[in-house]
């Protein structure tokens, strides 16, 4: 069944190769093409499109698909072409010309835009849901090492004392700001397209603030050409925010590695978390946070190709836009998968103790000596000299006693400043608003 179908059928070469995976792509939208098919209808009785019988048992129908959906219980038909297809097949077979009517003053164009934009706004919020565990983790790691030392590195050389709580407690902080991304992602999916049709607008009387009520959106994407520009935007601003916090878990996993490392030695985990080689019996490889890495340095790579994929498309819908869904949808599982794992090997850490002890990171030490001859009323200059020259003659003497005060530092993380700042963000998503409508819209 094809919704455009007038007469002759395509070539099947031709439509296996349009079709493509789109039909796979299409069960990630199911449910919230159903969402859209219910406001939808409303807004139709409520502008005199539909008789209110009409309404009450295509609403009982499509809720009952919905049901379906999410039990796992819905598929596609064999020779249904996408998700709309079926779902107004289900309503005809069902109610007879009743169900044909659902799509007055709706094209397939603001269909899919519609379903996408739920879709991506549901991931979003599951993101941040599994973001904010995660974030707490390393929050409490950070207060449990915080008096852990360990190297930290400029140009991977020896720099400066550094701590399992900095090390940690960073982490944590740059998922503030990924999360940060995230939010301007969610507000950016959460305009209604719904009503721009095939890109033009209707010139049916409909009510396009209805529908953006019932879905909970909380603005409209007013012009209907912009309605279709922004899908592409939307697609690759959200994919921008998931590559933010791939970045992070991946320059974590790539700490891991390296600490792991038998000349770093300063972190190790359980057995059962680590692998071993089919040679060499004493290896414990970190093949979890090597496959983060990688998973993660792909979805870097998500916002980029979204963009060469929509690069120099003139306003209006195009087909290329289909090929979006492949490349973004599964990256939200990806992205969940790695964060858990994350989590999972964070929480099982051990962590080396008095690693700085060791007399080869005597020199992290050389810029606290150099301060103290300053507190002691050396210009820092000629502190800096005498520090020096005594490291070349190799009288350099240290203390691994630090006391580093201020804000963000060794002895003042800041954990709980920075534990506001994520449940400020996460408040600031409307999510209880948007279930809120869901749940009347479904009931």
């Amino acid at each position: 069944m094809k919704l455009w179908q007038k007469g002759k059928a395509s070539l099947k070469e031709v439509e296996k190769f349009t079709v493509g995976n789109d039909r796979e792509m299409d069960m990630y939208l199911a449910a919230f093409d159903v969402l859209g098919s219910l406001a939808h209808t409303e807004m139709l009785e409520s502008v005199g499109l539909l008789k209110k019988e009409e309404l009450t048992q295509l609403q009982a129908e499509l809720k009952t698909i919905y049901q379906q959906i999410q039990k796992g219980e819905f598929k596609l038909q064999d020779d249904v072409e996408d998700i709309h297809s079926q779902v107004e097949l289900l309503l005809t077979q069902k109610l007879g010309d009743i169900g044909k009517k659902i799509h007055s003053a709706r094209s397939r164009n603001d269909q899919v835009l519609v379903d996408v934009k739920l879709f991506l706004r549901n991931e979003l919020e599951e993101l941040v849901n599994t973001i904010q565990p995660f974030f707490e983790l390393l929050q409490s790691q950070s207060e449990k090492y915080k008096a852990d030392l360990l190297p930290g590195y400029t140009h991977l050389q020896l720099a400066m004392p550094s701590s399992f709580g900095l090390w940690f407690g960073a982490y944590a902080e740059s998922l503030v700001d990924d999360v940060i991304t995230i939010k301007a992602a969610y507000d950016v999916v959460n305009k209604n397209p719904l009503g721009s049709a095939a890109g033009y607008g209707s010139s049916f009387p409909i009510n396009r603030t209805l529908t953006t009520k019932l879905l909970g959106f909380d603005e409209l994407n007013y012009n209907m050409v912009y309605a279709q520009m922004g899908r592409g935007k939307a697609e690759r601003i959200v994919a921008q925010s998931l590559a933010n916090v791939a970045d992070t878990l991946a320059k974590l996993s790539m700490d891991a590695c390296l600490y792991l490392n038998q000349n770093f030695g300063f972190i190790s985990f359980p057995t059962e978390l680590t692998t071993g080689s089919s040679i060499m019996p004493h290896k414990k490889n970190p093949d979890v946070f090597e496959l983060i890495r990688s998973r993660c340095n792909q979805l870097k790579a998500l916002p980029n190709e979204i963009t060469m994929m929509t690069t120099n498309l003139p306003s209006g819908y195009h087909r290329d836009l289909q090929l979006l869904k492949e490349h973004l949808f599964p990256a939200f599982n990806t992205l969940n998968d790695c964060i858990k794992m994350a989590g999972l090997m964070l929480s099982n850490i051990e962590i080396k103790k008095d690693i700085l002890a060791d007399d080869k990171y005597k020199y992290l030490f050389s810029v606290e000596e150099v301060n103290k001859l300053v507190n002691s009323g050396t210009p820092f200059r000629d502190a800096y000299k005498k520090v020096g020259l005594d490291i070349e003659a190799g009288n350099f003497t240290y203390n691994t006693l630090v006391n580093h005060t201020h804000e963000g530092s060794i002895g003042n993380l800041c954990t709980e400043e920075i534990k506001k700042q994520m449940q400020k963000l996460v408040d600031s998503f409307p999510f209880t608003s948007v279930q809120k409508a869901i749940e009347k819209l479904v009931s």
